[in-house]
């Protein structure tokens, strides 16, 4: 290539304009940086400040004031039993494989397979999500969740036996009375009412249901890793935002975190 001729300098080359030429470059400031051209630098976090995970209690509490609306419908012969009973299995569900609420109302029947390596739980010993939720401009994220409460298989056997064929003969796992999937108003609806009904302070609300699965896990020993892997979240730090360890727990582990030490410190002395 042939060498640039001395005439032909930056501002013949580059037609810069008068003004360029005559007050340099650093005079003019321009923005390059745009929404569209830069990545968003910011960590996910399903943990709103005021929101919280049930404690046992209010857990039972609430499951046992979804039964009783479902026999309390069905002793008036009113069929508002049925979705009842729907949405009794839906938020026993969202809690026993840890599930967000648009997850857990997109699942099917053919979601549920057999774990070989748990056999106990049947052919419920895994749950294939297929509607996770998904990053920005990505469709939705799948993942596996294994069985890990032994009553689990037990409520959707009985619901596939006693309530799903009343209302559809399709696939969808939770559906409406006209076919469609269940809305998110409905369930928000029935959840507030039965929060409101036993009392429970504020702070609430069906994700509760996935932060007590997640904070239940840890409280029982499971490794953070597995509950990570079972919530679907790409970072540890996620799964610890949302995590809220009971008192009790917290007190139980730095007794024994205690008792470790003095442990050893007696077995150093003696030696």
């Amino acid at each position: 290539m042939a060498p640039i001729p001395a005439a032909a300098g930056p501002h013949r080359q580059y037609h810069w304009p008068p003004k360029a030429r005559s007050t340099g470059l650093q005079a003019f400031k321009y923005s390059v940086c745009f929404d569209w051209n830069t990545a968003v630098h910011a960590q996910a976090t399903e943990s709103a400040p005021k929101r919280r995970p049930f404690t046992r209690q209010e857990l039972q509490a609430f499951f046992d004031r979804a039964d009783d609306e479902v026999d309390r419908i069905a002793g008036l012969g009113r069929k508002g039993w049925l979705p009842a009973y729907r949405d009794a299995v839906l938020f026993k569900v969202a809690y026993c494989w840890g599930l967000r609420r648009n997850e857990v109302r997109h699942l099917q029947t053919v979601d549920f397979s057999r774990n070989p390596h748990a056999r106990e739980f049947g052919k419920y010993g895994a749950l294939q999500v297929r509607y996770g939720k998904a990053m920005r401009g990505s469709p939705p994220k799948r993942r596996s969740v294994l069985t890990v409460f032994d009553w689990s298989a037990e409520i959707i056997d009985d619901w596939l036996e006693r309530g799903h064929l009343h209302m559809t003969d399709g696939l969808d796992l939770f559906p409406s009375e006209r076919g469609t999937l269940v809305s998110e108003t409905a369930l928000n609806r029935r959840f507030n009412r039965y929060c409101e009904d036993l009392g429970l302070s504020p702070g609430l609300d069906i994700h509760s249901l996935r932060r007590s699965y997640v904070t239940h896990l840890i409280e029982s020993g499971m490794d953070p890793l597995f509950v990570q892997h079972q919530a679907g979240h790409e970072h540890a730090s996620t799964t610890a935002l949302y995590t809220s360890v009971s008192s009790d727990y917290r007190v139980k582990t730095l007794r024994r975190a205690l008792d470790s030490t003095v442990r050893d410190a007696l077995a150093g002395m003696e030696d």
